[in-house]
């Protein structure tokens, strides 16, 4: 059964980086018995194992750049902290990007990171600017990736009647031996329906 989580509203206050709310599936399967879509052009980059972002920048003819839309110290959504199994109301470093591909926005990327991840060496997540998170984790030790969930995006909303917005989406936990953070990568279409 999926959980119904809005991960962001941007409607106001951040036209620019749009995340719908999303339904999220433990797998590619049940999202598929939903949405046949995802096992379609799409399917390949939900499924990547290794890097996201290397896996982009593989695909891209000439660049690769993160554009850092807003991070800091916010509540996660309830649904995200009950992911994280962290107190409600906690506070957590949340970051949310674009990963653009010879300049056009390929996938939009929220990323939320506990507490218990700041300390040590995790303090390292707080000042990462344009560099992607995935070159900290695949590079850093003790980092283990979860299994993937697939999520369905939601477009009820009105203010998601602009095209552009993603429509299916992957996350997953990254533990390591104390606290584990969130990442979840919105697919936008310009990226899986290309010529």
């Amino acid at each position: 059964m999926p959980s119904k989580v809005s991960d962001i509203d941007t409607c106001e206050d951040n036209a620019s980086l749009i995340i719908p709310p999303t339904d999220w599936y433990r797998s590619l399967i049940a999202a598929g018995l939903r949405n046949p879509a995802v096992h379609g052009p799409a399917r390949q980059w939900l499924q990547v194992q290794g890097s996201f972002t290397r896996a982009l920048q593989k695909q891209c003819a000439s660049s690769f750049h993160v554009e850092v839309q807003r991070e800091g110290f916010a509540a996660p959504t309830l649904e995200e902290a009950r992911r994280l199994g962290i107190p409600l109301r906690q506070q957590a470093w949340i970051r949310e990007v674009r990963l653009c591909g010879d300049g056009k926005p390929w996938v939009l990327a929220r990323t939320v990171i506990p507490l218990a991840c700041l300390t040590g060496e995790g303090r390292r997540l707080i000042h990462l600017g344009s560099k992607p998170l995935g070159a900290y984790l695949f590079s850093s030790r003790g980092w283990q990736r979860g299994p993937l969930e697939t999520g369905l995006c939601n477009h009820r909303s009105r203010c998601l009647s602009k095209t552009g917005v993603p429509e299916i989406a992957r996350r997953s936990l990254f533990r390591n031996q104390k606290s584990a953070l969130l990442v979840g990568e919105y697919l936008l279409p310009v990226l899986y329906r290309q010529s």
